[in-house]
């Protein structure tokens, strides 16, 4: 889980300053858990599903869910009680504090990557010839 909170983080990196991102996150990996328990448990309501994340998209989580309580409030809400549940599993295994530590590292690392591929450091043609700028 801990690996899904980076790569989470990695790929939308501006998510952890939008907290309706990370809930749209939550509102995804909700429905694609619903769609793979129906697909077991209850192949009509997985067909049903799926057809209808064909049409509409769980990005824009709380419109998705507004729009699928209309249709099939049992799916909705079962949506909702599993998002709810994976933040709850999300929270208590995400090392809040070890991944400020991680990204100020790499902050600092990139930083420095930076900062050496632009100052211009003397040739050893200056050094040898005596010339200087």
């Amino acid at each position: 889980m801990l690996l899904e909170c980076l790569i989470f983080f990695f790929e939308n990196p501006l998510a952890c300053f939008d907290l309706q991102e990370i809930m749209n996150y939550f509102t995804y990996k909700a429905t694609n858990t619903v769609l793979y328990q129906l697909y077991e448990m209850n192949p009509p309501a997985y067909t049903w599903l799926y057809n209808y994340l064909v049409d509409n998209d769980t990005k824009e989580g709380i419109h998705f869910l507004r729009a699928l309580t209309k249709e099939r409030q049992d799916l909705a809400e079962r949506v909702m009680v599993t998002r709810l549940h994976l933040y709850g599993r999300w929270i208590k295994k995400c090392d809040h504090t070890k991944m400020y530590e991680m990204i100020s590292n790499e902050n600092l690392e990139l930083m420095r990557e930076r900062l050496i591929e632009t100052v211009v450091w003397p040739s050893d043609d200056m050094n040898t010839t005596g010339k200087q700028d």
